[in-house]
């Protein structure tokens, strides 16, 4: 299967938010976003993630067979010694629509993301999203006015059956009866976390660009998906008659692959894809 990472022409830099990877120490999850069924959440989530409002932030809530959530509560460092004290609420837009009902609708099944919100208000999400650990389209499409399916997991589903096989004192502990009910780390026992036993989770766009040069190419870079064969076509009629480029080993870096032959006098665009089982 292939997964588009985002399409670009090459007199332009664009931001394509369609693909982005989640990296925890657990493994890497790559989430394909609904970008033009959900266009407000999935705009909301993109410029939560380029504010850098996602920075130190980890699982804080974890309910094996059900969810595991996160994008809420941050640390100031990931580094801090001693025990987990002290943390801070993400800093969010304000609450957005809820986008169940608009476009296509899709359901909380295994491996999709959804945002979270406020019991008894369906448009309250601000910041925080969940990973459906089974599936929960009966639940959870029919309450609070639905909540929003903004993307699914492409690859790593074996970092949301990690989850699925943790249990209280066994991975999950209890720190008061509000917001860490159900805290996910790194140990098993009931003990007090340190701040290295949070489940930290980097979340990062991958971004792909194309930049006309003073020779005459163009080069085309993206953030690439590591091992996985990222593969750069490009079109310079329509309809489109896609044509390759250029195939790499993606390294989980900023990739760059130069096309020499493109046209001064017409336009031409470009598309990255990834190669997934």
């Amino acid at each position: 299967m292939f997964v588009v990472v985002g399409m670009v022409t090459m007199s332009m830099r664009l931001t394509a938010g369609t693909l982005v990877q989640f990296r925890t120490a657990e493994g890497d999850m790559q989430v394909e976003l609904f970008d033009q069924e959900k266009p407000k959440t999935v705009e909301n989530f993109v410029k939560l993630v380029k504010s850098n409002a996602y920075t130190n932030t980890f699982f804080h809530r974890c309910l094996p067979g059900f969810v595991v959530q996160g994008g809420g509560v941050a640390v100031a460092s990931k580094n801090t010694s001693g025990f987990f004290d002290r943390y801070s609420n993400v800093t969010n837009f304000g609450a957005i629509t809820n986008e169940f009902n608009i476009g296509q609708k899709y359901s909380n099944t295994y491996g999709t993301i959804a945002m979270a919100k406020l019991s008894g208000d369906p448009n309250s999400a601000t910041s925080q999203w969940f990973f459906n650990l089974a599936n929960n389209s009966t639940n959870l499409d029919n309450q609070n006015g639905g909540f929003t399916v903004f993307g699914r997991v492409v690859d790593g589903t074996n970092v949301l059956e990690y989850f699925n096989h943790l249990a209280m004192a066994a991975g999950i502990v209890r720190l008061d009866a509000n917001l860490f009910t159900d805290l996910p780390v790194t140990y098993s026992g009931r003990t007090w976390p340190y701040f290295t036993n949070l489940i930290y989770v980097d979340i990062t766009l991958l971004e792909v660009s194309a930049v006309k040069t003073s020779g005459g190419s163009t080069d085309i870079s993206w953030n690439s998906v590591s091992n996985r064969t990222n593969t750069v076509y490009y079109t310079d009629q329509f309809p489109q008659s896609w044509q390759l480029l250029q195939s790499v080993l993606g390294n989980g870096q900023r990739q760059k692959v130069t096309d020499k032959g493109a046209s001064s006098t017409k336009g031409r665009f470009y598309r990255v894809l990834v190669n997934y089982p």
